[in-house]
This record gives structure tokens, C-alpha cells and sequence, in this order.
């Protein structure tokens, strides 16, 4: 499967060293993304020859020149589907494959990273909707995912809103929780925090601090660099503790701040989505390593008005 996506979705991903080119009649930036769809290749390349055995996330972003962070949830947005999700699906279709040639259950199930017949089964089903031994019979009707790869398609992009803000260090007290690094368990970890903040009073409490002008922050960690990701739900606050509270600082940064408004989460993930796809490479800025920040200014989830803040640094 070849996916089409625009020069920006592409050059978003990472921003790669400057090289020597040989393109002739392109312009230095699609060649920079051409580059980039050779290394994205290579990851989606050093996937598929692991598929029976372990895939490391860590060296998959090496071969993308990005972090695991951004590899990951760029490769949601550009796919359409997570990444883990993506790999279970080949997995799944190989094994398909290996058990209509003869394999034994188990042995496939092993293969592919499963522990038990049990998990197996569950999985397999889940994708193929029949069991492996099922699978096994003549007629079966079984089905395939095929390899992904990338190619180069030029469009042009709507407008975006933004402004650039630096803003010096500053305090947070709020609640926090760890993360994993797999971002799309990370993604189901964060909804189920907030639900769980709000029925303990914690985000009542959160916002009866809030000044003028202030709003409540959802702070992600964005960096490999850190040994634990962290997600906090906080508010802006030079002094003085909460009791059941915790702190964090958050260093000085310079910032891309891209407002919005409509209803949650669809919209702010929407925005997110183009802020990586569209605004990035355009823009003379690399993602920095920090925090990301999303700042929610009223309380209607209906129609919510927000701001994104994103740490950047001038492009090399």
C-alpha cells in the first residue's frame, strides 16, 4: 500500500540534516523530503523484516532521523492508523498466511509475539473475524493488510492561525501521571485521567485558582530524553501548594501558539494533526524538547475555546 500525502505531511516528521543532492529540477525542499521518505521507508522496511520477532520503536525513529515520540503519532496522522495497531495488523496477515500453508497454531502464535494460544486466538479473530483453526481450512476467507509505503504528493494547504511567544520559566501545580511509551496506550491513558480528575474534584478545584485570562493545562512530555513521560493537569501558579497537589516546572521556552475552538476532543486533535502536517515545514521552526501544552480557556466541551503551545527553535 502506497500512501499519497503532501510535501508538508512528510517534511513535518523530522527536520534532517542538510546533505549533499543530486534531484535535478527540483526545488532544495522537495529534495529534503525526498530524503525523508527514503529514511520514513527504511523504518516502515526495518518493521517488516521484525515482524517475527521484536521491533524496537528506539531504532525504527534512528532510521527516521526523529524521536520516538513524533514517530509515532506522525505515523498516526500520515496512516491513519497507530502504529502498534498498524504492526499487529501485518503480524495477523502473515500468520494468516503461514497457517494455511500447514503451520501448527502455537508455532504461529509464537512467532508473532503472542504468549498463549488464548491471546492468539483473540487477536486473530478480532482481525479475521474466524479462528486460527479455522484459518487452517480450505475456503477460508481471511484478510490481508498489505505493507505500507510513502511517496511524494504536492498540494497546497489551508491557513492557519499562530503566534510565536516566549515565555520565561514557570510553576505548575496540578496532578500528574506516568505515561507509557507506546503513544497509543499513552492515548488511552490520558481520557481516562481526566474523567478520573474530574470526579475526585480535582479539576474544580484546579479551576476555582484560575486568574484572568488563565486556563487549565493538559502538559505532555515530548522528549526521548526523558526516562518517564509525564502527563499533567494543572494550573499556572508562582507560589503556594494545594494540599493533594504536586508541582512541576516547566523551563522557558519560545512558542508556537495556535488557537481554536469547537467541540473536544475532535477539534483540538484535528488542529495537532495540521500543526505537525502543514504549519511545521513552512514555518523556519523545529519542534524543541520540553512539554507540549494544550491550554483550555472555558468550560463547554461543545464548543470549547483552546490554545496549543508548542516549544520550537530555529531551523538549523
Amino acid at each position: 500500500m502506497v500512501l499519497h500525502t503532501s510535501l508538508a505531511k512528510l517534511a513535518a516528521l523530522c527536520i534532517m540534516e542538510e546533505e549533499t543532492y543530486d534531484y535535478p529540477g527540483h526545488t532544495y525542499r522537495e529534495v529534503r523530503t525526498m530524503q525523508w521518505i527514503e529514511r520514513l521507508n527504511e523504518a516502515l522496511l526495518y518493521i517488516e523484516d521484525h515482524l517475527e520477532g521484536d521491533i524496537s520503536y528506539a531504532q525504527a525513529s534512528r532510521l527516521a532521523n526523529c524521536s520516538t515520540y513524533h514517530f509515532q503519532r506522525m505515523f498516526t496522522y500520515i496512516a491513519g492508523v497507530p502504529l502498534g495497531e498498524y504492526i499487529r495488523r501485518r503480524r495477523l496477515t502473515k500468520a494468516a498466511l503461514a497457517l494455511q500453508r500447514g503451520a501448527k497454531v502455537l508455532d504461529v502464535a509464537l512467532l508473532y509475539g503472542y504468549d498463549s494460544p488464548t491471546s492468539f486466538n483473540r487477536a486473530f479473530q478480532a482481525v479475521h473475524g474466524l479462528t486460527p483453526s479455522e484459518a487452517k481450512k480450505e475456503g477460508a476467507a481471511l484478510k490481508a493488510y498489505p505493507k505500507i509505503s510513502f511517496s511524494l504528493t504536492i498540494k497546497g494547504e489551508q491557513e492557519m492561525e499562530y503566534r510565536i511567544e516566549r515565555k520565561d520559566a514557570f510553576r505548575v501545580v496540578g496532578a500528574s501521571c506516568s505515561l507509557p511509551k507506546d503513544m497509543e496506550e499513552s492515548m488511552q491513558v490520558v481520557p481516562r485521567f481526566w474523567n478520573e480528575k474530574a470526579k475526585d474534584g480535582t479539576i474544580a478545584k484546579l479551576c476555582s485558582l484560575l486568574g484572568e485570562g488563565q486556563g487549565l493545562l493538559g502538559i505532555c512530555t515530548n522528549s526521548d530524553e526523558e526516562k518517564q513521560m509525564m502527563y499533567t493537569i494543572g494550573v499556572a501558579l508562582p507560589e503556594g501548594m494545594i494540599e493533594g497537589m504536586e508541582s512541576r516546572m516547566i523551563d522557558a521556552s519560545l512558542w508556537a501558539v495556535f488557537p481554536g475552538r469547537g467541540p473536544m476532543p475532535g477539534t483540538i486533535q484535528a488542529v495537532e494533526r495540521r500543526i505537525m502536517t502543514e504549519w511545521l515545514p513552512s514555518s523556519g521552526y523545529e519542534f524543541a524538547n520540553g512539554v507540549d501544552m494544550e491550554v483550555y480557556l472555558d468550560d463547554d466541551p461543545s464548543n470549547q475555546s483552546f490554545e496549543v503551545w508548542m516549544p520550537i527553535k530555529q531551523q538549523a
